[in-house]
């Protein structure tokens, strides 16, 4: 093959990356199952299902992302506690989120480290790291170094997998 076909071969294939939906675009981590890598086994996937709305599932547990900007909670600005939308375990707080640009709620640390869970994620030609509520193993999206300080970091996460609750309205039970 001449460079000519390589740059044609490499730019077609690079186009279709860019083209597909993200919906397509799956994060596989370390290989290990969202069952296998929750702390707690609280439910299996078909019960997941049953209880949530598809596009939530597909996020949650196949690991899919949301198109950016497609999420109220981007612009969401009242002080309250962000809980996974599966389980209902508290993951952020307002105090550390900020507008990161992305399109996705963003944060600069979790509300506590026992709260997330953390894998590595090879796929779209790179390596990221992929958070997951340590609870349930519902994905919530990726980390990044890019982010403001105190801590430098990005917690981009999925506006599906999450749920708003305002301070001073209580939080939801568990799921067990």
């Amino acid at each position: 093959m001449d460079r000519r076909q390589f740059l044609h071969r490499a730019l077609a294939t690079a186009g279709a990356l860019a083209t597909a939906p993200l919906a397509a675009c799956t994060s596989q981590g370390s290989g290990a199952s969202p069952e296998e890598r929750a702390l707690d086994r609280l439910k299996p996937l078909d019960e997941w299902r049953e209880i949530l709305p598809p596009e939530r599932y597909r996020i949650l547990f196949e690991e899919q992302t949301e198109r950016p900007f497609s999420s109220p909670l981007d612009g969401e600005s009242r002080a309250g506690t962000y809980v996974c939308a599966a389980c209902y375990q508290p993951l952020f707080t307002s105090e550390t989120k900020y507008d990161s640009g992305t399109g996705w709620p963003s944060f600069w640390a979790p509300k506590s480290e026992d709260a997330i869970g953390t894998a590595e994620d090879n796929t779209l030609f790179m390596t990221r790291t992929e958070y997951h509520c340590s609870r349930c193993g519902g994905h919530q999206g990726h980390v990044f170094d890019d982010g403001p300080p105190p801590t430098g970091d990005r917690w981009c996460n999925n506006g599906l997998a999450l749920e708003f609750v305002p301070e001073g309205d209580p939080l939801p039970e568990l799921r067990s």
